[in-house]
């Protein structure tokens, strides 16, 4: 089995995707507690994260409490969001505030990705992950571990993120023989 992990609390107020924001102390608890159970229910091998701050940050906590070393990549990140990556929400213009309130699937971030490029690049390197050696954790983004659940549940693409209940620190089994997915922790 394979092993999602969603990073850990993020500081709030800012456009999210490929943004370089830190976690949070709650979060950063949380992460902590997610390894000790971690360590009492799973044998994990091999982590590897996403190469963007709040998963490399999520990463460093797993390697000081399991004792195992990550690798970074970024085929995890999450969609790019573009020129809005980082930006404070309240200095959004109306504009830019219109285009994350109400975004369809196919809206294209400038020099960023819609939601559909983000989950056709998750498809596309889906090799990637089916490869991934057994008991490995990848720590990672809700857009990512989504897209799974998507595939794996022939549901059509759409903009309800929260209805896989990926939360922060959560972790979701992949079994890529069966094509199934499901939230453990």
């Amino acid at each position: 089995m394979i092993y999602l992990m969603r990073h850990g609390e993020d500081l709030k107020g800012y456009v999210g995707g490929w943004s370089n924001v830190s976690l949070t102390e709650e979060g950063k608890e949380k992460v902590i507690k997610t390894a000790q159970w971690i360590k009492k229910n799973l044998k994990i091998k091999k982590i590897i994260t996403s190469d963007v701050k709040r998963a490399i940050e999520t990463a460093e906590i797993l390697k000081k409490e399991l004792n195992i070393n990550y690798e970074t990549s970024n085929i995890l990140r999450e969609q790019n969001k573009g020129d809005l990556t980082g930006k404070l929400s309240e200095s959004l213009t109306k504009e830019e505030k219109d285009m994350l309130d109400y975004q369809e699937i196919d809206t294209l971030f400038p020099n960023g990705e819609s939601l559909e490029e983000f989950h056709q690049r998750i498809k596309d390197n889906y090799t990637f992950f089916e490869n991934l050696d057994d008991d490995t954790l990848v720590v990672t983004h809700r857009g990512v571990i989504n897209s799974f659940y998507y595939m794996f549940n022939n549901k059509e693409l759409d903009m309800n993120k929260k209805q896989f209940k990926v939360d922060f620190s959560s972790i979701h089994e992949i079994d890529f023989i069966n094509k199934k997915i499901k939230k453990i922790k």
